[in-house]
């Protein structure tokens, strides 16, 4: 009896988690049905749950965005995170202190709270080990960073779950996994 009891719990659980794990995913998607100009201008917007026009956004918005939509504010993480921890996170902007209305919009100081905050994946090359609701970043080159979200809908061969990001043509869903070098894949609160 007590095995039965067991494997009802784990069922409950697992089921628990999926729907968890995509929440992410869903909430990316309703983002790709919003019309956004690419828009990596800096914007003095409200703190806590600040943001920049709706219509206006790069990569990190989508990730911002998606969570605000299942209710995490990663502009108040990333900011409590860098007030309190400044030293761990990126110099590359010759800040002294953390900016409210930057610091989340940053894809460096996002993989920085990912790393600290989350769980960090392993990077493979094996489309098997990208998960819903998992955030992918790239290197596109010339030290160019990118952030997406891999989302329940898979790729025309069905090898591949897609990504739903921001690279310049609005907030979209594209086979996108391995077009560039992977250089951060993690889960964060979800």
């Amino acid at each position: 009896m007590s095995f039965k009891l067991l494997i009802i719990f784990f069922l409950i659980i697992n089921h628990s988690y999926s729907q968890v794990k995509d929440n992410l995913s869903v909430a990316a998607l309703e983002l790709t049905k919003q019309e956004v100009t690419y828009e990596p201008g800096y914007f003095s917007i409200d703190y806590p749950n600040g943001d920049i026009p709706k219509d206006k956004g790069v990569c990190t918005d989508i990730i911002i965005r998606a969570y605000r939509l299942i209710g995490i504010d990663l502009q108040k993480d990333v900011h409590e995170d860098m007030t309190a921890n400044f030293d761990k996170y990126p110099d590359n902007w010759g800040l002294t202190k953390p900016d409210k209305n930057i610091d989340h919009r940053r894809v460096p100081n996002l993989m920085t709270l990912f790393e600290r905050k989350g769980i960090v994946k392993p990077i493979t090359n094996k489309p098997e080990d990208y998960s819903p609701g998992d955030l992918v970043c790239w290197d596109l080159t010339g030290g160019i960073l990118h952030i997406g979200i891999v989302v329940h809908k898979k790729s025309d061969d069905g090898l591949r779950y897609l990504i739903v990001h921001n690279i310049g043509a609005g907030q979209v869903m594209e086979d996108f996994l391995f077009n560039f070098e992977i250089i951060g894949h993690y889960r964060y609160k979800n």
